[in-house]
């Protein structure tokens, strides 16, 4: 059997980036002796939510990938023989940003980033004015405790993030994210907005065969209440933990994934693809 203990960091915004760290370090610690061997971040976990504004200032908050943010969290992975999946806010270059995952292997390495695909703009969500869309395309790295990719908040309601990434290879999917309710939405559609983005994230482990991870900070920032709900699905779907709605936590899930492969034997999804019929895909509407 092969079986990997998962953890997801659910936690608050910090106003001071080294708060952030340091708070992520204890919590970090905390999984690896309970057992997780990859631990995954909440979305931009460094900082608040900056996007809630448009203001030039707070790209400061950004830094290279590699750099001071994965050094410091390399020592970490070496040490605690632990997977680390970091949200970031990168800087490629002046003027060039992206919403950016490192990946860093349990022997210290950094295996490589994902960067954000698809960028939301709404009120409160101002992301089109701080991040450039990403292209590394959808990736999966083999790291010591299972093969792994990532995608990011947005992406996760887009089928073809998740499948790309599962056609990459991922038995696990991360999604580090930072979702939450605007106040003058929440008490009409605040129980619908939650329940949809539980059930689509829910469908995309079942579309793929995979363990499906969702990464999702708490708390009141500006007008933004995130609604937590962390959580982990198998690849039937079915929630193997999940976080409260203002609670920091860490979620744990055990992903056994010579479970997940004898399920796909039965449930051949990737094989049954019509791939000669699917070109319009990449069409923006027919």
């Amino acid at each position: 059997m092969k079986t990997t203990r998962i953890a997801c960091l659910q936690t608050l915004g910090f106003e001071s980036t080294e708060e952030a760290a340091s708070h992520t370090e204890k919590i970090i610690r905390e999984a690896a002796a309970g057992g997780a061997k990859i631990i995954c971040t909440q979305e931009l976990f460094l900082t608040p939510y900056f996007c809630r504004v448009q203001d030039p200032e707070l790209f400061d908050l950004a830094e290279p990938i590699p750099g001071p943010s994965t050094d410091r969290f390399q020592v970490l992975a070496k040490e605690l023989g632990v997977v680390l999946i970091l949200s970031l806010f990168e800087k490629r270059a002046p003027g060039l940003y992206h919403n950016t995952a490192a990946v860093l292997d349990a022997d210290g390495r950094y295996l490589g980033a994902y960067r954000k695909m698809h960028i939301p703009q709404d009120p409160g969500f101002e992301e089109k004015f701080y991040f450039t869309p990403g292209d590394t395309g959808f990736k999966a790295w083999d790291t010591a405790f299972g093969k792994i990719g990532v995608i990011i908040c947005w992406d996760q309601w887009y089928p073809e993030s998740a499948r790309l990434t599962a056609m990459a290879g991922a038995e696990i999917i991360f999604c580090p994210t930072a979702i939450g309710w605007l106040p003058e939405e929440k008490a009409a559609l605040g129980e619908r907005q939650l329940r949809a983005w539980q059930r689509v994230q829910e469908g995309q482990a079942v579309a793929n065969g995979c363990f499906y991870a969702a990464v999702n900070r708490v708390g009141t920032e500006g007008d933004t209440e995130f609604w937590g709900h962390s959580f982990v699905a198998d690849y039937t779907g079915t929630l193997l933990a999940e976080g409260g709605e203002q609670e920091t936590e860490i979620l744990y899930a055990d992903c056994d994934l010579k479970a997940m492969e004898d399920h796909r034997r039965m449930w051949p999804f990737f094989r049954d693809r019509r791939i000669d019929a699917y070109g319009d895909i990449t069409q923006r509407f027919l």
